[in-house]
Formats: structure tokens, C-alpha cells, sequence
């Protein structure tokens, strides 16, 4: 059979496409696919970020395979609360440590699970035809992971406004309220994707994964608890940051006036 999941590496850079017709939608064998797929990328040194994006162009991803939850034709369907894989529904909401950047490129239709799976990503990038909403109240179910995530990201009435009658934001007000970065025409948007991509492959891989610890750990503390973690080095990739060498080539190259050259150790 072929795989929902599609990847492709360039240098440092994995690309990873949603790739189900005819909506993206994600069951239960999909996402252990992607957790497969994003556990390989957090463990492989060589990868430095990532890409998540969807083939076709209307649908990114609507989240959930509903079809394949029912069990109207009599089936025993997946059970929503069925084994999802290394990382949790899509790969990556659960995916502990995962210390490398991933952007998100939004091509289409993204809601339910879809934007669940696009608010665990660093970065969003969309679309001009992207639209959003959590259209989970209509289903009977709660859209979990965003009840947690999508009110400390933008203002609470706005979160609970999409989270209670599930309407559609367009781009434009999805950029406007502050959970998708930049737009793009949508035959410019891969482009895009991977000019951030190679930014961020060009930059210092420890770093960014003490930035990622240090913005976890720091989500549900006070802020002297976090800065005296941070401060005595408790948190394993700070750890390890200071006592690298990118950081001595940090400084040896600003002292210098050159590039550093970063080698994740």
C-alpha cells in the first residue's frame, strides 16, 4: 500500500507531506506513521528542521478520520482513544524532546485535529486559500489538545469563540489574531517554506534546543522558578549548551568578525 506519509531531505532539511486523499484526514494508522516519522527526525543528527506540509491543495488537513471512527456500516471503526503512535495524534503533539524547529506550511482547509497538529509546529506559515476553525463542537466531541493550547496563544475570546461554535477564520484573520506567521500566494508558498527552512538549518542547532526546553519549562512557571533552572544549568539542553563548542565558536566568531561554523557540539 502506499504511504499516507511522504518525506523528502535536502542537506539538512526533511520535508514531510500529508499525503491521503482525498482530504488529508488523519486515522489511526497515519499518525503512527507521522510519529515514526517525526521520532526519526528529533533522533537524527544530520536533520536539522523540518516541514510539514500537505499534497493536493484544497485540504491541509481536517484532523481526525471520522469515517474511519464510525461504525455506521456495522465496522468496529478506530477508537478515538486508540493507539496514536510515538508523539500522539499527528506525531507531534506528545513528541517528548523534540529540540529542533518545525514550520508548518498550511495549503488549504485546516481544521480540527488539523490545526491541533499545526499549533504544535514553531512556525505557520499559509496559504492565501488556508482557512481555520475547531469545528469539533458540531461533532459531539472537544477539540482537547486546542482547549489547552489555542487560549494561551491568542486572546482568550477569540479562542473561545472558534472552540464554542466552531466558525471559519479566513488568512487574513488568522494572521491578524496571531497563530500563522506570514502569507503567501499559495504557488509561493513551498518556496517560502524552505528559504525559513534553510535559514534555520543555517543557524545553531543547540541553541535552538535550548530555546525549545527553556519556552516549555517556562510555560507553567513562575518566572524566577525558570530563570534559576536556566541559571544553574537544571535543564539538560542549557546543559549542554554551555558547555559546547558553538558556544566558544559563538563568541570566537563575533570577536573575529566571521560566520561561526556550527557543529551541534
Amino acid at each position: 500500500m502506499t504511504s499516507p506519509i511522504k518525506t523528502r531531505t535536502e542537506g539538512g532539511i526533511l520535508e514531510v507531506t500529508i499525503d491521503r486523499p482525498k482530504a488529508n484526514a488523519i486515522d489511526l494508522a497515519t499518525s503512527r506513521a507521522m510519529g515514526e516519522v517525526f521520532q526519526n527526525f528529533r533522533d537524527d543528527p544530520d536533520l536539522r528542521v523540518a516541514i510539514l506540509t500537505a499534497a493536493g491543495g484544497k485540504f491541509f488537513c481536517p484532523g481526525w478520520d471520522l469515517k474511519a471512527a464510525s461504525n455506521a456500516d456495522g465496522s468496529e471503526g478506530d477508537a478515538v482513544d486508540g493507539d496514536y503512535g510515538v508523539g500522539g495524534f499527528g506525531g507531534l503533539q506528545e513528541m517528548r524532546d523534540m529540540n529542533k524547529p518545525v514550520i508548518c506550511a498550511v495549503n488549504g482547509i485546516c481544521c480540527g485535529g488539523g490545526l491541533e497538529i499545526a499549533l504544535s509546529c514553531d512556525i505557520i506559515l499559509a496559504a492565501e486559500s488556508a482557512s481555520f476553525a475547531l469545528p469539533e463542537i458540531r461533532s459531539g466531541t472537544v477539540a482537547d489538545a486546542a482547549s489547552i493550547k489555542l487560549p494561551k496563544r491568542i486572546p482568550y475570546h477569540i479562542a473561545m469563540e472558534m472552540l464554542l461554535t466552531g466558525r471559519w477564520l479566513d488568512v487574513e484573520e488568522a494572521h491578524r489574531w496571531g497563530f500563522v506567521n506570514h502569507i503567501y500566494a499559495d504557488d509561493k508558498l513551498m518556496d517560502e517554506a524552505r528559504e525559513m527552512a534553510r535559514l534555520l538549518e543555517s543557524g545553531p542547532p543547540l541553541v535552538y534546543a535550548a530555546i525549545k526546553e527553556v519556552v516549555r519549562d517556562a510555560e507553567d512557571s513562575k518566572f524566577q522558578d525558570a530563570l534559576n533552572r536556566i541559571t544553574t544549568r537544571q535543564l539538560r539542553t542549557v546543559d549542554t549548551l554551555y558547555g559546547s563548542e558553538d558556544m566558544m565558536e559563538g563568541f570566537n566568531a563575533f570577536a573575529e568578525k566571521r560566520d561561526p561554523v556550527w557543529k551541534g557540539r
